[in-house]
């Protein structure tokens, strides 16, 4: 009877500890809340494309970068917070969500200059860019580029080289789940709602050969810049996010905790108090 009371025990243990792990807020991925209306949208004559954005807010100006496959409906926690003191700037990158492609091959240093061109057409000189994932490539690329257009940079769940993704990333549930949901939006936004697949066999290809940079790029980085992960990050690696910390001067390493690569939906609180910190200069 012992032995069976020990096993029911252990049972027990085990699914009050399973079902805690598949209640964490980091396996979900939680919906995108509807975005605030605008105060200005467009279509800007970009480089080759018709990119939109939407502007939101006054103040100083912010920057948010969605990314890859997504939209910058991402963000609608962080315009509703920040756009009650800044000026807050969203936009989509080329051939996601409502902006248009072209012919040529995706490229994080041809993206860079579409939001390069974006902040020419709209007048705004400096940003705090705010990039996520493929969005905090971007910002890296800007920062060793276009270092005049930015006041810092706040990267989270960013890679400087194709060894800094995990190799399962694709396969782990949460990042299929944001997958099939990336497609149903862009079937409901894109200009072309058919081509998802060719889309995504053309961010595929970009993924597995870019970026590629060396320590000697970061180094030449001058802007703030805060990098942040999530502690379970399903697409990005932990020791390759401290390398980058490391190589870039001045950076300053954040680790989000309880929340993985879409941290800023899972926990819009404490992804909002990272960035202020960040903008403090804490």
């Amino acid at each position: 009877m012992r032995r069976i009371a020990e096993i029911l025990t252990f049972f027990s243990l085990f699914l009050i500890v399973a079902g805690a792990q598949a209640g964490e807020r980091w396996a979900e991925l939680p919906a995108f809340p509807s975005m605030p209306a605008p105060k200005t949208s467009g279509m800007a004559d970009v480089n080759d494309i018709k990119m939109y954005y939407a502007e939101y807010g006054e103040g100083d100006p912010i920057l948010f970068i969605h990314g890859g496959l997504g939209n910058a409906d991402v963000w609608s926690h962080q315009v509703a917070e920040f756009a009650r003191d800044h000026l807050v700037i969203v936009a989509d990158s080329r051939g996601h969500g409502r902006s248009t492609r072209s012919g040529q091959p995706f490229g994080y240093d041809l993206m860079t200059s579409d939001y390069v061109a974006l902040l020419d057409y709209l007048k705004i000189d400096k940003v705090t860019l705010v990039g996520w994932s493929d969005g905090g490539i971007i910002g890296i690329d800007m920062a060793m580029n276009h270092p005049e257009k930015l006041t810092r940079v706040i990267a989270q769940a960013a890679n400087v080289t194709t060894e800094g993704v995990k190799e399962d990333a694709l396969s782990n549930k949460t990042f299929k789940h944001y997958i099939k949901v990336a497609g149903d939006q862009y079937r409901k936004l894109s200009p072309t709602p058919t081509e998802y697949k060719a889309f995504f066999r053309q961010i595929s290809k970009m993924w597995a050969t870019q970026p590629a940079w060396t320590a000697a790029d970061l180094a030449k980085i001058s802007v703030p810049v805060t990098l942040a992960i999530g502690d379970h990050d399903e697409a990005v690696k932990l020791d390759h996010t401290e390398m980058m910390a490391k190589e870039i001067p001045g950076a300053k390493l954040v680790i989000l905790k309880n929340a993985s690569h879409f941290a800023m939906l899972q926990d819009p609180e404490g992804y909002d108090g990272m960035i202020r910190d960040a903008m403090a200069g804490r």
